[in-house]
C-alpha cells in the first residue's frame, strides 16, 4: 500500500508573475481569446455537467453599461497541458453583482454562447458530475471570490481596499498595507486503533447514519501533527500515539485546505464530545464494507480526501450501496 495519496497535477498555472503587472488584466481581455467563467454569488453557469465558459472579450463588451456589469474582475491563470482546455488558453473570473435563481433570463438576454440549458448551480450541486479541469476552476474562483467578500476593508485602519495584481492582492489607499487571500489549515484524520480497526465519528443526531474521518482546525502557534493529537483528544478523547500525512484537498467554502492524516492510537474505547461529535464508532474492514451495503450507516462521497484516507485504510475501493443496486 502507497504511503500517501496520489497526487493530482495542476490543471492551471496560476500566473503569479503575470498577473502583477498593471493592466495585464484589461489587456488580456482585449487582446481576445481569454474565457471567462461567471459567478453569482457562490454559483456558476452550468450546462448539463460542464461549467460554461464564455468569450471574455465579447462578454466584457455586453455587459458593459448594464445592471450586469461585473463588480470584479479576477485572473484565474491560463490552461495547462492535461487539461480539458488548449494549453495556455487564459482564464477569467467575472464577479457578478447580484444572486441569479436558477435561471438568469435577463442577464442571458445580454449574451450571446450560453447554452439554452444552462442553470446557475453552487459547486456542490454539480461537483460529482464536473470533469477535474472545470472542477480546479471552480475551486480557484470560490477561493478567491469569497476572499474578496469577506475581506473588503483593510484590518489596520478600516479603510475599504482596492484589488490589484489581477485580483490577487488588495492594497489599502490610506496606509498602503497589501493584504493577500488567506487559507486555514485544517486537519482530518483516520484513526487506527491497536486491533486495525477504523474510528469514524459523527455529529448531529444520535441515530443519524452518517460516519466520517475526524477533523478540526489548526489553532494558532500548532504544529499539523499537535493539532491532530489535540482535536481528536478533545473530539473522541482517543491519545494519538503517531500520526503521519497523507495528502491534502482544498475545500473553499469558505478558505479550508483540508491536511489528511492517519493515526495510530493504543486505546481502544472512544467517547463523543457531545459537541462537534455525537457518534462515535470503531470498523473493522468487513464491518465497515457490510455496513455501508445494507445501508446501515453512510460515508463521505468520493470527491472528499474523508473518502481517500478511508479507503486508504480500507486498501481499495468501498463498494456503494447504490453501486450495487
Amino acid at each position: 500500500m502507497d504511503t500517501v495519496l496520489p497526487v493530482r497535477p495542476a490543471l492551471v498555472d496560476r500566473g503569479s508573475a503575470a498577473r502583477l503587472r498593471p493592466g495585464m488584466l484589461e489587456e488580456l481581455i482585449g487582446s481576445g481569446g481569454a474565457l471567462a467563467m461567471v459567478l453569482s454569488g457562490r454559483q456558476a453557469l452550468i450546462n448539463g455537467s460542464s461549467l460554461v465558459l464564455l468569450d471574455a472579450a465579447e462578454l466584457a463588451q455586453h455587459l458593459q453599461d448594464t445592471p450586469y456589469a461585473p463588480d470584479q474582475l479576477i485572473y484565474l491563470g491560463s490552461a495547462l497541458p492535461g487539461s480539458d482546455l488548449v494549453a495556455g488558453t487564459p482564464l477569467v473570473l467575472f464577479l457578478l453583482p447580484q444572486q441569479f435563481e436558477v435561471r438568469a433570463e435577463e442577464f442571458e438576454a445580454h449574451i450571446a454562447g450560453i447554452p439554452e440549458d444552462a442553470q446557475w448551480a453552487g459547486f456542490r450541486d454539480v461537483a460529482a458530475t464536473l470533469n477535474p479541469t472545470d472542477t480546479a476552476i471552480f475551486i480557484e474562483a470560490s477561493a478567491i471570490a469569497n476572499w474578496h467578500a469577506t475581506h473588503t476593508h483593510c484590518p489596520r485602519c478600516g479603510t475599504a481596499t482596492e484589488p490589484e495584481a489581477g485580483g490577487w492582492v488588495r492594497r489599502c489607499p490610506s496606509d498602503g498595507s497589501e493584504h493577500y487571500p488567506r487559507t486555514d489549515p485544517a486537519i482530518i484524520v483516520t484513526v487506527v486503533g491497536p486491533d486495525d480497526r477504523l474510528l469514524l465519528g459523527g455529529g448531529g443526531p444520535l441515530d443519524a447514519r452518517n460516519y466520517s474521518t475526524l477533523a478540526g482546525f489548526v489553532e494558532p502557534g500548532e504544529s499539523l501533527e499537535q493539532a491532530v493529537v489535540r482535536e481528536i483528544g478533545e473530539e473522541v478523547g482517543v491519545r494519538v500515539t503517531a500520526c503521519q500525512y497523507l495528502g491534502s484537498q482544498s475545500w473553499p467554502f469558505p478558505a479550508s485546505l483540508m491536511l489528511g492524516f492517519t493515526a495510530t492510537t493504543a486505546d481502544a474505547d472512544a467517547t463523543p464530545d457531545g459537541v462537534e461529535v455525537t457518534r462515535a464508532r470503531w470498523f473493522s474492514r468487513s464491518e465497515l464494507q457490510e455496513a455501508v451495503l445494507s445501508g446501515e450507516i453512510v460515508i463521505s462521497s468520493r470527491l472528499s480526501i474523508a473518502r481517500a484516507l478511508i479507503e486508504h485504510w480500507f486498501g481499495g475501493r468501498i463498494q456503494d450501496r447504490v453501486d450495487s443496486a
